[in-house]
């Protein structure tokens, strides 16, 4: 018997007004401040109250699918790791479990790779509507010469890429800098022309919630189209505590200024269960509006092929090997 779940996962994305940023309002940042308790109970209090299942289940987790920036930033990544990827992210459900579950046309978000992998995956993401994301910035430390860093962004939209995942100095946010933190953001964001960026904050280095909370806000100040926690490569990556943090600051923004800022959790969130509480969140603080690519990214890769298991389980009853649903 056929399952037909109707959810819009498979929708192109929903366009709207790029966040061309405001004068630096040092008032407001000073006023910022988190209350790490209270946003710790919160975000405690997610896994018991949010729970769905059966059919539910299986529709926000093709949801989860639609999300992901399908990501590889390995040291020995290859251009043909790279096109097989491409091709997962064009085919990221096995077409029998799609059918049976009423589904088409269904990809993930995006695609993120390094800067020397751009154009490969362009290549091989032509005919879908799929963007290269690149990691650019001298990611992920962020330590290069500043003028190196803005020549990599221009040469990853030079080689296609329409979204660029960019790294702060980490240093500007634990000094309370946060002149030198705008100034550095917003000639990144004019190097990217076009296309969207991301602005890497790397949370689990900069020591306290108030310091990602202020940074949120600033970086959204200087024209960041998306705020995204971690590299994946810290110590520490995505939380639920650190994202309730983000996202209010996004939800401040917008309060002030009228215009949606994305988000996106990197780093860790490799089970379907994790993801599931990432979108309950987000449902729950922003609504609606941030269930959709052009407002909200995964940073992942295994998460997919948990999320094929579940699908797979949801449908059959049995659960598969992790190596049947490899990504690339």
């Amino acid at each position: 018997m056929q399952t037909t779940i109707q959810t819009p996962t498979h929708l192109p994305q929903v366009a709207h007004p790029r966040n061309e940023g405001m004068p630096l309002d040092l008032d407001w940042v000073a006023a910022v401040q988190a209350n790490t308790s209270a946003i710790e109970r919160r975000a405690a209090t997610l896994g018991g109250r949010r729970s769905v299942k059966k059919d539910w289940q299986a529709a926000w987790l093709l949801k989860a699918v639609s999300l992901i920036d399908l990501t590889t930033l390995s040291g020995d990544d290859t251009w043909g790791r790279v096109e097989r990827l491409c091709a997962k992210a064009r085919q990221p459900v096995s077409p029998w479990m799609l059918e049976k579950l009423g589904m088409e046309g269904l990809t993930v978000g995006a695609v993120c790779v390094y800067h020397d992998m751009v154009e490969t995956a362009v290549r091989a993401l032509e005919g879908t509507n799929i963007p290269v994301a690149a990691v650019s910035t001298g990611f992920p430390a962020g330590l290069a010469p500043f003028d190196l860093r803005i020549e990599e962004i221009r040469r990853s939209v030079a080689a296609g890429a329409r979204e660029i995942d960019i790294v702060i100095s980490r240093r500007h946010v634990l000094t309370g800098n946060w002149q030198a933190l705008y100034d550095e953001m917003r000639e990144m964001r004019t190097a990217c022309g076009n296309a969207h960026v991301k602005a890497i904050l790397a949370t689990g280095e900069l020591a306290t919630l108030r310091n990602v909370a202020r940074a949120s806000l600033v970086c959204m100040m200087a024209g960041a189209d998306f705020i995204k926690t971690s590299t994946g490569k810290e110590s520490v990556n995505a939380t639920l505590p650190v994202s309730l943090t983000m996202i209010r600051a996004i939800r401040d923004y917008q309060d002030r200024t009228g215009v949606k800022v994305g988000y996106k959790p990197a780093g860790g969130i490799s089970k379907a269960k994790d993801a599931l509480l990432y979108l309950a969140l987000m449902k729950d603080e922003l609504g609606h509006p941030w269930l959709q690519p052009d407002l909200f990214r995964f940073g992942a890769s295994s998460l997919l092929g948990d999320i094929e298991r579940q699908l797979e389980h949801h449908l059959t009853g049995h659960y598969s090997a992790a190596n049947r649903h490899p990504m690339g």
